[in-house]
């Protein structure tokens, strides 16, 4: 019988006693895993249930400094509207102011005894013009229209001016001095002699009867301050169309375009003597000159910009008065809402003519009084541009003015 073989384990060891185990800390409960498709900017939004979790609160801290934020910009944005607001309006005061006001300017009589005013916004603005060449304004340190003295002067130049209710367009329309009118209290005589009987009021007076018409402003100019004026943008340039002869004081005058600084601006519109019309040429004269500094003006941006604006206002407060109706504020809103004007839509014209005549042993001219009805019903209504495309035959200033 073969013997056993011999085991080749190794004999155990000994089981050792079992100390029995700590009892463990209850571990921290684990935060629900987050995927990788809710930290993309493409993958779903909210947990697995379709909600949107709740947003995390925004630190204290944080909000803090927001809210600073956001007053600082309010408050910045508060300063600037106000600083502007408050510039603006200090432009118009310190300019506006420099113009001379005429106080008693309009006439006494009941409003309901005067023409009604244009509808809506439409303006109606009598504009005087003297030529005081002895008169102290001459040689004074100011150019403004001197006041009125009962017998001083006679009123060289009476235009309308009439603006539309968007103010895009303008019309101006002269008449002539010498025009046969009824001047309340006085009777027949010329319209010149209005302003030196009775002033602007009896002035604006003759002319709201003559033309049925509502004067809303009035406005005095010197013809010898605008050589300051016309110095002050650089000078104008205005065209001859033909040599004019020198009679008398005139002066010749060459064919072609002139760049006149103030002086020569000022004979320019103070002549008649040798222009085929006489005194109608000379409205037509003063009517180009004042086409000529408008473009100056609105070629340099002046109307668009406000501190231009502001001592354009100073330098037209050299030379002009107005009525003390027309405030600070009014008189630079006034030549602010003319910003969008162009010189295509400003028309010029003399008031219908009829001829000349004599009366009482002087020449006067006379209106045609059925063409100058409709003109007046035109501007009483503001039709103006209507008026124009209907009568385009009439005393327009066109581009060919001696």
């Amino acid at each position: 019988m073969d013997p056993k073989p011999e085991s080749t384990d190794e004999p155990a060891e000994p089981a050792q006693r079992e100390e029995p185990a700590e009892p463990e800390e209850p571990a921290e409960p684990e935060e629900p895993a987050r995927s990788a498709a809710g930290l993309s900017i493409f993958g779903p939004r909210g947990d697995e249930t379709g909600h949107d979790p709740a947003p995390a609160p925004e630190p204290p801290r944080r909000r803090r400094r927001t809210r600073r934020v956001l007053l600082w910009t309010l408050s910045v944005l508060l300063v600037l509207v106000v600083g502007t607001a408050g510039a603006l309006y200090w432009t118009a005061e310190h300019y506006a102011s420099s113009v001379t006001r005429i106080p008693d300017a309009f006439p006494t009589v009941p409003d309901s005894a005067q023409p009604r005013p244009v509808p809506a916004g439409g303006l109606n603005l009598l504009l005087v013009g003297l030529d005081p060449r002895s008169d102290a304004a001459t040689t004074g340190s100011r150019a403004a229209a001197p006041a009125w003295q009962a017998g001083a002067a006679r009123s060289d130049t009476m235009m309308l001016l009439h603006l539309s209710d968007d103010r895009r367009s303008a019309s101006l329309v002269s008449l002539a001095r010498d025009t046969w009118v009824d001047i309340p209290g006085h009777g027949r005589a010329k319209l010149n002699a209005a302003y030196s009987w009775g002033g602007p009021a009896l002035m604006t007076e003759t002319v709201q009867n003559l033309t049925g018409i509502r004067i809303d402003h009035l406005a005095v100019v010197d013809w010898n301050g605008f050589r300051a004026l016309t110095d002050a943008v650089g000078g104008v340039d205005i065209t001859v169309p033909r040599t004019i002869e020198g009679v008398g004081e005139a002066r010749r005058w060459e064919a072609g375009t002139h760049h006149m600084d103030g002086e020569q601006a000022l004979l320019y519109v103070r002549e008649r003597y040798g222009l085929p019309g006489g005194d109608l040429d000379r409205t037509k004269r003063q009517q180009n000159f004042l086409r000529a500094l408008m473009l100056r003006v609105m070629d340099s941006g002046t109307l668009t910009s406000p501190s231009r604006l502001g001592g354009l206002l100073q330098s037209v407060g050299e030379v002009v008065s107005v009525d003390d109706r027309l405030s600070n504020t009014d008189l630079f809103q006034l030549a602010w809402g003319l910003r969008s004007l162009r010189a295509d839509d400003v028309r010029f014209m003399n008031a219908p003519f009829g001829g000349f005549d004599t009366r009482d042993g002087q020449s006067v001219v006379l209106l045609d009084e059925r063409p100058a009805a409709q003109l007046w019903e035109a501007m009483r209504n503001d039709r103006m541009a209507q008026y124009f495309q209907d009568h385009r035959a009439g005393d327009t200033l066109g581009s060919d003015v001696d």
